[in-house]
C-alpha cells in the first residue's frame, strides 16, 4: 500500500552552531509519538512524521519495496546543500523475517536530522517544518511485568532439544537458529524514546533503531552501502559473563570453542557466498575477532567488498538484502531447510524480528542491520487501560552438539538489553 502519489520536495541544509539542535544528542530531538531512529556512538539519523509510507508482505517484499522507493525518489525534487550519505530523501525500513507471515514497512519521515563525520544537518520532506521544537519530556513506563509470549521458555527448550535430535540424524541440518519471545506489560504508555535512550546509553557501539514500533539495539550489520563500497559485520557464536570468569578468559573460551567456531563459519560463509556476485572484490579475514558487549561476547567477522556494477542500479541495498537475507546467523544451514524447521519448531510469528532494519537514501547509500535485541512496542487501544506491551525476542544458533539448557541461558542473556532498558537501568 502506497500512501502518497504526489511530487515531494526534499530540502537538506546544514545545521549551524547557532541552531539549538546543533549540539544536542540526536535522540534528545525526537518528539513523542512515532519515533524513527538509527544511531550509533551518537551519530546517525532520527526522524518523525510521515511524508510517505509503504506496507508490503510476502516473498516479493524486497523487490516491491525497492521498486516503490526508486519510483518515489524519481518523483522527488531534491535540494541538498550538504551531499553526505543520508541527506536528501530517506526511508527508514523494517522488513519481515519470513515470507509468510509478517508485514514489512518503509517510512519516509517529514523531518530527518542526521550527523556524519562531525556534520549535522536537517532534511524536510513534503510538509516537514525546519522550525525548532521543544520535545515533550520522556515518559517512564511505570511498573513492568513479564509473561510468556507465543513460545515460552519451556517450549523453547523443547524446540531446541527436538532440533538437536533431528540434526544428529543422518543428513540432518548443520545449523538452525531458534528464537522465543517474552511479553512485557507496562502500567503506563510505553514511550519509545525511553527505550532508545536507555539502549543507546548501555550499548553505544550497537545500532539503536526504531521503525514503526520495532525498537532495539543491534550489534549485527547485515549490509552497508556507501557509494560503491559495501560491508557487513557477521556475528555468530556467543558466550556470556559468568561468575569467576574474566573477560579475557571468556574471549579465549569463545575463540577455542569448536561449537562456536563452526556456528560462526556457517554464518560468515553464507553471507560471503551470496554477496560475492555483486562484487568485483570481496575480502574477509581468515580468523574472527571477539566483540564484547555488556551482556555477551560474540565472534565477529567484517566482510568488505567493492561493487562491480558500473552504475550501481543492479546492486541497490534492498536487492542485495534480498539475496543475503536470511544469513546462517539468523536462519541456519542449509538456509531454506533451516527456515522451514524454524517455522515448524517455533510455531510463532517472528514478525520483523531478525529481519533487515535501517535506512536508505536516494543515492543508493544506506545501512541495514539485523533486527536483534529488540521488541515490538504497542500501546493499549482499549478503554479503561493506559499501559502498553512490548514483545521481546531472543534467539540462538543451534548445532548438533548444542546443549538445550545452555541455549536457554544464552537466550536469557540476549533478552537482558531490552529488559533492562524497560526497567530504566543505566
Amino acid at each position: 500500500m502506497v500512501t502518497t502519489s504526489r511530487l515531494l520536495v526534499a530540502r537538506t541544509r546544514r545545521l549551524e552552531p547557532s541552531d539549538p539542535r546543533h549540539d544536542r544528542p540526536l535522540l534528545d530531538l525526537l518528539p513523542d509519538g512515532a519515533a524513527l531512529s538509527w544511531v550509533r556512538d551518537g551519530a546517525g539519523l532520527v526522524g518523525w512524521g510521515c511524508a510517505a509510507r509503504l506496507d508490503v508482505a510476502g516473498p516479493d517484499r524486497f523487490s516491491q519495496a525497492d521498486a516503490w522507493w526508486q519510483q518515489l525518489c524519481e518523483r522527488t525534487e531534491v535540494l541538498d546543500s550538504v551531499g553526505l550519505p543520508g541527506c536528501g530523501p530517506v526511508a527508514f525500513a523494517s522488513l519481515a523475517f519470513a515470507d509468510e507471515p509478517g508485514d514489512s514497512v518503509l517510512v519516509v519521515p517529514e523531518v530527518v536530522i542526521g550527523e556524519r563525520d562531525g556534520v549535522r544537518w536537517i532534511t524536510t520532506i513534503g510538509n516537514g517544518s525546519t522550525e525548532p521544537v521543544t520535545p515533550e519530556p520522556v515518559h517512564p513506563p511505570g511498573t513492568v511485568s513479564y509473561g510468556d509470549g507465543q513460545l515460552s521458555t519451556t517450549g523453547y527448550r523443547q524446540a531446541v532439544a527436538e532440533a538437536v535430535r533431528r540434526m544428529q540424524e543422518p543428513d540432518g541440518l548443520a545449523k538452525v537458529v531458534l528464537a522465543h519471545d517474552l511479553l512485557a506489560t507496562t502500567s503506563e504508555p510505553l514511550d519509545v524514546r525511553f527505550l532508545l535512550h536507555n539502549l543507546a546509553a548501555r550499548y553505544p557501539s550497537c545500532w539503536t533503531f526504531a521503525v514503526d514500533g520495532l525498537v532495539g539495539a543491534t550489534p549485527e550489520l547485515l549490509l552497508e552501502r556507501t557509494g560503491y563500497e559495501v560491508r557487513s559485520r557477521v556475528l555468530a557464536g556467543t558466550v556470556w559473563p559468568r561468575e569467576g570468569h574474566s573477560t579475557e578468559q571468556l574471549a579465549a573460551e569463545l575463540l577455542s570453542s569448536e561449537k562456536n567456531r563452526h556456528e560462526h563459519a556457517y554464518a560468515a560463509e553464507s553471507l560471503a557466498v551470496r554477496l560475492r556476485p555483486f562484487c568485483s572484490d570481496l575480502t574477509a579475514p581468515d580468523e574472527p575477532e571477539v566483540l564484547q558487549l555488556r551482556n555477551v561476547l560474540h565472534l565477529a567477522t567484517n566482510v568488505e567488498g567493492k561493487l562491480s556494477d558500473a552504475d550501481g542500479r543492479a546492486a541497490t541495498l534492498l536487492r542485495m538484502a534480498a539475496e543475503v537475507h536470511p544469513t546462517a546467523a539468523v536462519g541456519g544451514t542449509p538456509t531454506p531447510d533451516a527456515v522451514r524447521l524454524i517455522s515448524e519448531l517455533e510455531g510463532m510469528d517472528r514478525g520483523r524480528y531478525a529481519g533487515p532494519v535501517g535506512w536508505l537514501d536516494a543515492s543508493g547509500n544506506g545501512e541495514l542491520g539485523v533486527a536483534l535485541r529488540c521488541a515490538q512496542v504497542e500501546n493499549a487501544a482499549t478503554p479503561g487501560r493506559n499501559g502498553g506491551t512490548a514483545r521481546l525476542f531472543a534467539g540462538c544458533g543451534i548445532v548438533p552438539d548444542s546443549d538445550p539448557d545452555l541455549e536457554v541461558a544464552e537466550a536469557e542473556a540476549k533478552l537482558l538489553p531490552v529488559r533492562e532498558a524497560l526497567e530504566g537501568l543505566h
